[in-house]
């Protein structure tokens, strides 16, 4: 983001074209736009969430759960190369040990290769250690849906977006490239909030209905208890 504009003429630039990577074209967005849209989504989210907390709680968890074997699967599968190059390495340690040994293999050559294996070796069991510890996190997704919603349950409105508020409730925010709308230009942004991700608030006509199925509910109850 610039620094030496007002808010009104401040924008963020897109983090991978700043890094002058191939796949990635300049773009930006306004800051006092992403502000707008970040005030809006938080309070609809805020509001979802006090209002139908259960129907939150149960999309967040059925979500994790598909998100949390996909993202399970790949840190596998990573484990798994981790470990079979740390064997391999083992193996061409005592390859390159009787090489220098035997002859075949200079003094100096062994030094360098074999400083080469062990810096290898050591970053990939840092890796390994690492990948070990967020499979086992991944069993957290309950516990973070729930502080989630405690932290929701000590707002009743929003007002003004403060740095405090942003800390506790955004993790990152993410811009797309933009893209022609029904003839308009739009830059997609994804709000990734602290715990639990993209939450996808309800349309006005979707909380209509919702609010239709509880009262039908609750008509339903009354009936049978009267």
């Amino acid at each position: 983001m610039t620094n030496n504009y007002s808010r009104e003429q401040a924008y963020f630039f897109c983090s991978n074209y700043r890094k002058n990577t191939a796949n990635c074209t300049a773009h930006y967005i306004r800051e006092k736009v992403v502000h707008a849209l970040v005030l809006e989504s938080l309070r609809r989210v805020l509001f979802y969430v006090q209002a139908f907390e259960k129907q939150f709680v149960q999309e967040q968890l059925d979500k994790s759960s598909e998100e949390q074997r996909k993202e399970i699967a790949k840190k596998r599968r990573e484990l798994a190369k981790c470990e079979k190059r740390i064997t391999e390495l083992d193996v061409l340690f005592q390859r390159i040990y009787e090489d220098n040994v035997s002859g075949k293999l200079s003094d100096e050559r062994f030094a360098t290769m074999s400083a080469s294996y062990e810096a290898e070796q050591k970053m990939l069991k840092e890796l390994l250690t690492q990948l070990k510890l967020d499979i086992e996190m991944q069993d957290d997704k309950t516990a973070n849906v729930s502080a989630f919603v405690e932290k929701v349950k000590r707002y009743t409105e929003i007002k003004e977006l403060t740095p405090a508020i942003v800390n506790e409730f955004i993790d990152y925010i993410m811009v797309s490239k933009k893209k022609v709308i029904d003839g308009k230009t739009v830059y997609p942004i994804d709000i990734h909030y602290n715990g639990v991700g993209i939450i996808n608030a309800p349309s006005a006509e979707e909380y209509e209905e919702m609010f239709q199925e509880r009262l039908k509910q609750k008509r339903s109850k009354e009936e049978k208890t009267a």
